[in-house]
C-alpha cells in the first residue's frame, strides 16, 4: 500500500513549509526512518522522515517550493504499484510566495523555466557559462531573488547553506560600486509570517502594563568575572539574568502564571525562553527547569541552546511553552526598550544595556555600572503589585549577587 508523503505540521504556529531539499530521489529505495528532505519550518529548519517503506515513486513539490501543511508533496510505495488512485488524493498546492522577479532587459541572466513534474529540478541548482566553462550554482530560490534586486553574481558567493547552498544571509547588502536597486516586494520567510500571526495574536487581545527599574550591575559583573579567573563557569551576563529571574519566580510563583480563559494556570516548572535574534526573524529557545539548575549548568546548556536557535536546528519541544522569557538587547546599545508577551506566559522581561553612570550616594558623587530593565505583564493574570514584588526581588538578586553562585539561601 502507498504511503502519502505530506508537509508536516510541526507546531501550533505552522500553516505551510518549503522543501529545501530532497535527500531522496525518485526511484530511490526508501526505508522507514530514512530522511526524505530538509523542511524549512516558522521557527526551524527540521529533516523530514519517511513513515513507510519502498521506492520513492513520486515527488509533487519543487526544491523551493511553498507548501501547505497537510498537502501531498510525495509517495513511497512498492516499484509495480498503482499509485494513481493515492495521486487522486491531493496534490500539493503551487507556492504561494511572491514570484521572483524577473531579470530587466540589460542583464545577461536569461529567465528560469519551470521545471515539469519528473524532470531534474533547476531552482536549487543552476548551471552558468563562464567563458568555456560551466559553474554549477546552488541557491534557494530566496538567494535568487534578492541576487537579482542586489545587482549580485552568484557565482562569487561561498554557501552556507545544506550542500554550501547559497541562502539569504550569505549575500551582502549591496554589489559592491553598485547603483541602488528599485524597490521591490520581498516574499516573507515562513519566520516572519509566524511572527506577525502571533504578534497580532498577543498585542490586540492581550493587555499589557510596563514596569521598569534601573539595577546596579558592580557586583553582578565583578562576580562574572571572578567565576572566568577561577574556571569554574563562564557565564554571561544573559545566564546571571537568567538564574536572578529563577530565583526571582521561585520567591513569587504568582507570576510563573498563565490566564487561561476562566483560570489561571499556575506553573510547577520555570521554564525560561531566551531570545534569540535571526537574519529573518526571532526564536526562543526554552530553558527548562531553570529552578533547579546551577549557574554553571545554565550557562553549558543556554550556550549550546542558543548556538543551534542560529543555525536553525532546535526541535519544536525547544522553543515552546516557555513560562516567562528573557530578551537582552544590552549588546547592541539599547538603553531600555519593552518586550511584547507571547502568550501563554504571564511576564517577560527586556534587558537594556549596561553604562557607566555617576551615582549620588550620601552626597558623594562615584561612577557605577546601571542596567535598565523592563518588566511586560498580561494585566489579565497579574496586578501592579505582583509585579512590582517580583521586580524588587530580581533588582536585589543582581545587587547581592553571591547567590546566584551559590544557590538560594531561602529556599
Amino acid at each position: 500500500m502507498a504511503t502519502r508523503v505530506v508537509m508536516p505540521k510541526l507546531t501550533d504556529t505552522m500553516e505551510e513549509g518549503v522543501v529545501l531539499g530532497w535527500k531522496k530521489h525518485e526511484g530511490d529505495q526508501v526505508a522507514a526512518g530514512d530522511v526524505l528532505a530538509e523542511i524549512e519550518t516558522d521557527k526551524a529548519v527540521m529533516d523530514l522522515e519517511a513513515f513507510g517503506s519502498g521506492t520513492l515513486r513520486k515527488i509533487l513539490a519543487d526544491e523551493g517550493q511553498t507548501v501547505k501543511s497537510g498537502a501531498l508533496i510525495a509517495l513511497i510505495a512498492e516499484p509495480d504499484e498503482d499509485i494513481d488512485s493515492a495521486m487522486k488524493e491531493g496534490i500539493a498546492p503551487g507556492p504561494t510566495a511572491a514570484p521572483e522577479p524577473k531579470p530587466t532587459p540589460s542583464t545577461d541572466v536569461k529567465p528560469e523555466t519551470q521545471p515539469q513534474r519528473g524532470q531534474p529540478k533547476q531552482n536549487k541548482t543552476e548551471k552558468e557559462t563562464e567563458g568555456p566553462h560551466e559553474v554549477e550554482i546552488k541557491a534557494s530560490p530566496r538567494a535568487r531573488a534578492l541576487a537579482s534586486e542586489r545587482g549580485i553574481d552568484l557565482r562569487s558567493i561561498k554557501g552556507s547553506g545544506p550542500d554550501e547552498r547559497i541562502i539569504e544571509r550569505d549575500l551582502p547588502i549591496a554589489k559592491s560600486g553598485a547603483e541602488p536597486a528599485a524597490a521591490s516586494d520581498r516574499p516573507l520567510s515562513q519566520m516572519r509570517k509566524a511572527i506577525a500571526r502571533t504578534m497580532v495574536q498577543s498585542k490586540a487581545p492581550v493587555p499589557h502594563f510596563y514596569l521598569t527599574a534601573e539595577i546596579g550591575m558592580d557586583e553582578a559583573e565583578r562576580l562574572r568575572h571572578q567565576l572566568k579567573r577561577l574556571h569554574q563557569v563562564h557565564p554571561s551576563v544573559t545566564d546571571l539574568l537568567i538564574k536572578a529571574s529563577a530565583l526571582a519566580l521561585t520567591r513569587h510563583p504568582e507570576i510563573n502564571v498563565s490566564f487561561v480563559g476562566e483560570a489561571i494556570r499556575q506553573h510547577r516548572s520555570i521554564d525560561i525562553g531566551i531570545a534569540v535574534g535571526l537574519d529573518d526573524g526571532l526564536i526562543t529557545p526554552v530553558l527548562r527547569n531553570c529552578h533547579a539548575k546551577t549557574l554553571g549548568q545554565i550557562s553549558s546548556e543556554a550556550k549550546e541552546l542558543i548556538d543551534r536557535a542560529r543555525s536553525k536546528r532546535l526541535q519544536p519541544h525547544e522553543y515552546e511553552g516557555a513560562t516567562f522569557s528573557i530578551s537582552n538587547l544590552g549588546m547592541f546599545d539599547v538603553d531600555n526598550f519593552i518586550a511584547v508577551l507571547v502568550p501563554p506566559e504571564a511576564a517577560a522581561l527586556a534587558v537594556g544595556t549596561i553604562r557607566d553612570l555617576p551615582i549620588v550616594d550620601n552626597g558623594t558623587v562615584t561612577i557605577g555600572r546601571r542596567m535598565n530593565v523592563t518588566l511586560s505583564c498580561d494585566h489579565r493574570a497579574l496586578d501592579g503589585m505582583q509585579a512590582a514584588k517580583f521586580l524588587q526581588e530580581f533588582k536585589a538578586i543582581l545587587e547581592a549577587p553571591l547567590q546566584l553562585a551559590v544557590g538560594d539561601e531561602r529556599r
